[in-house]
């Protein structure tokens, strides 16, 4: 009995309280979230009406939404490919052996410990003023006229700082998996007369497939929510050529103040991500091996 009252006394002091907290900060603002799309709610007024599905109706008839959900489709899926290939080239280089490896990690790390705010004012720089400069003195009429001007460049720096930044968090993920790969396995690979590019493709990757799937998974959800870099280095132009969806809801909930709608998007591209991400975990569980 005096066990049994330990035990629930642990429970309560233990498993409660983080219940309660994640409840509170996570389950009852998202139903609340949910009911508030079924409303036209401008954010500010106390009063609103229910008006049932027409929010969603209004989003999927709506071409700014479709627009913008198209070039997030397109940011996303550059965004994880390249960042995940670079990420995994990196970590390999970086596992071979070369001198000052660890001070190269942090060095491509960095990256991603700088605020998303103060990197798009950062990278907003570089594309109108540094990269110009030297159009202007080289001539090169690839850079005489800052990428952000033109909506055909615009989606293009946004991938590239996108890119830039994840990718060293990446490397980390897959530096981890890759120092864990039994090198007795890579000995004897060698000595059978295996070449890099095999050892690459037949034992490492395999041998990694749990820290692909992270680090898609990563990838996937970060790309999808980006959101401060998107504001700061274009504001989602030039003419809303790169409004991501995540500044497209912002921009229908803040700046045209029609929360209810800007709500019911907001679960769309979370129904959207969460859907992506399940299948894409499940597909990429079914091919991990075990060392």
């Amino acid at each position: 009995m005096k066990k049994k009252k330990s035990e629930i006394r642990m429970f309560c002091e233990f498993v409660v309280p983080p219940m309660l907290i994640w409840a509170a900060v996570v389950v009852i603002p998202l139903i609340y979230g949910i009911y508030l799309t079924f409303t036209n709610w401008n954010g500010l007024s106390p009063n609103y009406d229910i008006v049932g599905i027409s929010n969603y109706v209004s989003i999927f008839t709506d071409k700014t939404f479709l627009t913008s959900l198209w070039k997030t489709f397109i940011y996303v899926f550059f965004v994880v490919v390249f960042s995940n290939v670079l990420g995994l080239a990196l970590a390999l280089l970086l596992t071979y052996g070369i001198k000052l490896q660890g001070l190269f990690r942090t060095c491509f790390f960095a990256a991603n410990m700088i605020g998303g705010v103060v990197m798009g004012y950062i990278w907003n720089y570089i594309f109108s003023f540094a990269l110009t400069k030297i159009g202007a003195v080289t001539g090169w009429s690839i850079f005489q006229k800052s990428w952000l001007t033109s909506p055909n460049t615009a989606l293009i720096s946004l991938i590239i700082v996108a890119v830039w930044q994840l990718s060293g968090y990446l490397m980390v993920i897959y530096v981890a998996g890759l120092t864990n790969v039994s090198q007795d396995m890579l000995e004897a690979a060698k000595i059978d007369g295996a070449t890099p590019s095999q050892l690459l493709r037949y034992i490492k990757i395999p041998m990694i497939r749990s820290s692909v799937t992270i680090c898609v998974f990563m990838a996937i959800s970060r790309a999808f929510m980006s959101f401060d870099v998107n504001l700061t280095l274009t504001a989602g132009g030039p003419f809303k050529s790169t409004e991501l969806l995540a500044l497209k809801i912002y921009q229908t909930a803040f700046s045209n103040f029609d929360y209810g709608k800007g709500q019911a998007e907001a679960l769309v591209l979370f129904v959207i991500v969460a859907i992506i991400s399940i299948i894409q975990v499940t597909v990429s569980k079914k091919g991990e091996v075990q060392a």
